[in-house]
């Protein structure tokens, strides 16, 4: 996604453009379980191997989604970061 818009606001159709955009070709239960179940930003950044697995994501994707998952929430961190230190230092 080209978008500077911040993970957790990402609706349901974002979340499914960027897993679109991830795993071309694969991950036809993740894909499924974005649309069935609403998992918006907020959902994908709290995504556990669990969760994978009841959704019906193979266990050997699973890591290669968690791994894109995590830098996707340091990334949010990074911002959130961001966000205080020029509340903190801006004047």
């Amino acid at each position: 996604m080209g978008s500077c818009k911040r993970v957790s606001y990402w609706t349901v159709e974002e979340v499914y453009d960027w897993v679109t955009a991830q795993y071309p070709s694969r991950q036809a239960a993740f894909l499924q379980a974005v649309d069935n179940h609403a998992i918006s930003g907020r959902a994908l950044l709290r995504m556990t191997e669990l969760q994978l697995d009841r959704i019906g994501v193979q266990p050997e994707q699973q890591q290669e989604i968690l791994q894109d998952v995590l830098l996707l929430r340091v990334q949010e961190e990074l911002e959130n970061l961001n966000d205080i230190f020029v509340e903190c230092f801006s004047s």
